[in-house]
C-alpha cells in the first residue's frame, strides 16, 4: 500500500523541537488534520517511545505547527501550535509554544511566506493562533540565508547557535490577565491541601505556586521528580483545579482529560546553589529565582517560552506570588534558575484604570532546521 507523502521540515525552537507544516500541504477538515498529525507523531503510543513517529516522547518532543501567510494587515504569517499528547489520542491546540515560536520565523522565511533581507536581520511579524496575540520574531540573516550558526548559548540546548530575539506583544491584559479577578489566589485542592497561587493569563495561561507547598525545594532536575508518581498526581491535581478557578475548565477532569498542555503550573523558590542538569554549577548570587515547570504532566527539563512569558509579567506585577519572590531591582528584567542553567527574560506592565497591563514581554531563544523534506504516514 502506498503511503501519504506530506511536505514538512522538522525543526529545533528554544529547548523544544517539532514537525512544522504549511496549511495548504493538509487537510482542512480539523478532524481529519488531527488524525494525520497524530499519525506523524506517532500517538498515542501506549509504549511511551514514539518508535512508529517523528515525536521524542516527551513534552518538548511531541510538537507540531502549521503556518499560512496572514491575512492580517499587521502580521506576516499566522501560526498554530499543536501539543501531541504521548499515550492518547489527543492533540491540545489551547495554548502557544514559546520555545518553538523561535522557528517560526526561520521557517517562514525558508518556505517563502515572508520577505527577508540579504543580511542584518529579518523581522517577522506573527500572529499566534491559538491565543490571539502578536509575537515580532528578529532572525539573523546571512547572505540571502537565515544565519542558523553563532555563539549563543541557551541552557538546555547542547549546541550554540545564533540568535533570535522575541518580542510578544501585549501578552496580557485588563480583566483577562487575572482570571480569578486576584493577583493571589488559595486554591482549596481536595486530599491535596490548600495552596497560595497566582493565576496569570500571560503567553499562556500559568499557575505559579510556591515549591515548598509541594515539598520542592525548587533544585531539582528532572529524575527527582518525574520518578515520583505520587508527587506527579498532586501537580496534576493543582493544575487541574487552577485550570477550573480560571474559567478554562468546567472541571478538573475535564481539564486533565482534554486540555492538559495549559494553563502550565510552576514551583518557584528564593534562590539557592545547585548543580543543573548538564553539571554546570548555578550559583545563588546569579539568579534572582528558582522555576520549575511542569509541561504535559512531567516535570520540563528547562522552562517553556510561555512560562517565562508569564514569569516576567507576573514578577513586574505588585502583589503576585512572583513579585513576592523578586527582588525589587529584578523586577521586570529577571534572570531565572532552571533544571539546565539559566535563562534572562523581560517584561513591561503599567496600571489602567484599575487594570494591570502588560504591553511587551521579551526573550531571546535559537533555531535551526534538523531535516526537511517529506513526512511519511500510512494512507489509512
Amino acid at each position: 500500500m502506498t503511503q501519504l507523502r506530506i511536505p514538512a521540515v522538522y525543526m529545533r525552537g528554544g529547548t523544544s523541537k517539532g514537525v512544522f507544516f504549511l496549511a495548504a500541504d493538509l487537510p482542512a477538515d480539523p478532524h481529519e488534520r488531527d488524525r494525520l498529525l497524530l499519525r506523524v507523531i506517532g500517538s498515542p503510543d501506549p509504549y511511551g517511545k514514539h518508535i512508529d513517529g517523528m515525536g521524542g516522547a516527551t513534552s518538548s518532543t511531541s510538537k507540531v505547527a502549521i503556518l499560512a501567510k496572514s491575512t492580517r494587515s499587521d502580521c506576516d504569517v499566522d501560526y498554530l501550535f499543536g501539543a501531541v499528547a504521548v499515550d492518547k489520542p489527543v492533540i491540545d491546540w489551547s495554548g502557544n509554544c514559546g520555545n518553538l515560536t523561535a522557528a517560526v520565523g526561520p521557517f517562514a522565511i525558508h518556505a517563502g511566506l515572508v520577505a527577508a533581507p540579504p543580511g542584518g536581520h529579518a523581522t517577522v511579524r506573527i500572529w499566534q493562533a491559538n491565543v490571539g496575540k502578536r509575537i515580532i520574531a528578529h532572525v539573523p540573516m546571512h547572505y540571502g540565508e537565515v544565519q542558523e550558526e553563532g555563539d549563543f548559548q541557551l541552557d538546555g540546548v547542547t549546541f550554540p547557535g545564533a540568535e533570535i530575539k522575541l518580542e510578544f506583544l501585549d501578552p496580557g491584559d485588563g480583566a483577562a490577565l487575572f482570571p480569578s479577578g486576584a493577583r493571589l489566589d488559595r486554591l482549596d485542592v481536595p486530599g491535596v491541601g490548600v495552596f497560595e497561587a497566582t493565576l496569570i493569563n500571560a503567553g499562556n495561561p500559568t499557575i505559579f505556586i510556591d515549591a515548598r507547598s509541594l515539598g520542592l525545594r525548587g533544585t531539582e532536575l528532572q529524575d527527582e521528580v518525574n520518578g515520583d508518581a505520587g508527587l506527579l498526581a498532586r501537580a496534576e491535581a493543582i493544575r487541574a483545579h487552577g485550570a477550573v478557578a480560571m474559567g478554562l475548565a468546567a472541571s478538573p477532569a475535564e481539564a486533565s482529560a482534554k486540555r492538559p498542555a495549559t494553563p502550565k503550573l510552576a514551583c518557584l523558590a528564593a534562590p539557592r546553589t545547585y548543580t543543573a542538569a548538564g553539571g554546570k554549577v548555578i550559583e545563588a548570587n546569579t539568579i534572582d529565582l528558582l522555576v520549575r515547570i511542569f509541561s504535559m504532566g512531567q516535570l520540563h527539563h528547562a522552562m517553556t517560552g510561555t512560562g517565562a512569558v508569564a514569569l516576567a509579567a507576573a514578577a513586574a506585577i505588585p502583589g503576585t506570588l512572583p513579585q513576592r519572590l523578586v527582588p525589587a531591582k529584578a523586577a521586570g528584567q529577571i534572570c531565572y534558575g532552571h533544571p539546565s542553567g539559566t535563562q534572562s527574560v523581560g517584561a513591561t506592565a503599567h496600571e489602567q484604570d484599575g487594570q494591570w497591563i502588560v504591553t511587551q514581554a521579551t526573550m531571546s531563544r535559537s533555531a535551526r532546521r534538523l531535516m526537511d523534506g517529506w513526512v511519511r504516514i500510512p494512507s489509512r
